[in-house]
This record gives structure tokens, sequence and C-alpha cells, in this order.
């Protein structure tokens, strides 16, 4: 796997599962930053006030170097770590999966709580659509009209993505093109009358 990917899900997904009288409904959903995730777990606790726990676990980041794990109030270790083991063993980041729990009654002990929320977070996990999505570098290219053609040639071959062009006197290109090929079409623009702009 090229270290400028990296897997997600494509759009919300859920799961609902029983276990003894309790009921466990997961939600996994793509997530960018924490403010997200905030308004996400805060719209989960409106919805679903009346639930025992709301447990969570977040990665964030192409290598999921920035993560949480919440127990909300369920003993330690038994609910946010055993949905955090499975967005990393589904490889998957920028991802939040909450675990909601209604008490039914009945205690399930540690093991219990373990599997039950290392389950419902799998079935969540099951239920979405697993993509893998590239890092990507923004490349804004300034060149005279004057190179106009070579510059073009450059991007027709390397492929970017245009984000936004301007064509004067002075034209300007944002471009967006997955990180392992950023630095040759860096080299390619500049070699063909282009200036980064960094």
């Amino acid at each position: 796997m090229a270290d400028d990917s990296y897997l997600t899900i494509a759009a919300p997904a859920e799961a609902a599962s029983r276990e003894r009288s309790s009921k466990f409904l997961a939600f996994a959903y793509p997530v960018q930053d924490e403010e997200r995730i905030r308004e996400l777990l805060d719209a989960l606790r409106k919805k679903y006030y009346d639930a025992t726990h709301h447990c969570y676990a977040w990665r964030l980041g192409p290598g999921g170097a920035s993560w949480r794990a919440n127990d909300d109030g369920e003993p330690s270790g038994t609910a946010g770590k055993p949905i955090l083991g499975q967005l990393l063993s589904h490889e998957l980041t920028d991802c939040l999966v909450v675990v909601v729990r209604y008490f039914g009654g009945t205690k399930l002990g540690v093991p219990g709580l373990i599997a039950a929320y290392k389950e419902s977070a799998a079935e969540a996990i099951a239920a979405a659509e697993i993509v893998r999505r590239t890092v990507d570098r923004t490349i804004r290219v300034a060149f005279p009209y004057m190179a106009m053609n070579d510059i073009m040639r450059v991007v027709k071959e390397e492929q970017p993505a245009v984000r936004s062009q301007s064509f004067d006197n002075l034209c300007t290109m944002e471009l967006s093109i997955r990180e392992s090929c950023a630095d040759r079409l860096t080299q390619r623009l500049k070699k063909a009358g282009g200036s980064i702009e960094e």
C-alpha cells in the first residue's frame, strides 16, 4: 500500500443489535475534523437522549495519528477500546464510530461488554462502503501567457485535478495531485516556465 493513500468510509452507515436485553445502535461516519465529530456526537445525544451510554472512537489523518476512544461511563476499556480496535483492524481513518446503548437490566460483565461493543462497531463498519482515498497536495503555479502550451501539455500528461485557473497576462492554476506524484509535477511545471507558489 502506498503511504499516500488511506481507507475510510464513503457515507454514514448504521447497524443495530441486542445482547441479553440491552439494545446497541451503532453508527459509522466519515469525518474530517474534530468539530464535525462533536456535531455528530451532540446530534446523537439529542436524538437518543434516553440512552444509557454513547460510547465512541475515532481516528483522523491519513495515518490515523489523531484518535480518541471514550467509554462514556462503561467500565474502563470495555467500550471505546473495542470500537477503536475495529477501526484499527479495518485500517480506517477519518472515521467516527458511535455505539449507543440502552441498558436492559441485565449486566453483561466486562467480557460481555467488550464483545458487544466490538460486534456493534464491526456491524456498522460492515454496513459501510470502504473506499481508498489519496493524500493530495495542492500546487499553485503562475506562468506567462507565452508558456501556456508547455504548461498545458504537462497538465495533460500528469493529470492533476484542476481546482481553479485564470488566464490573463499572468496565468495561474491551482492543481491537486496525489502526494507521490507531486514532486515530479512541480519539477515539470518549473521546466515548462511556471513558478510554483508555496
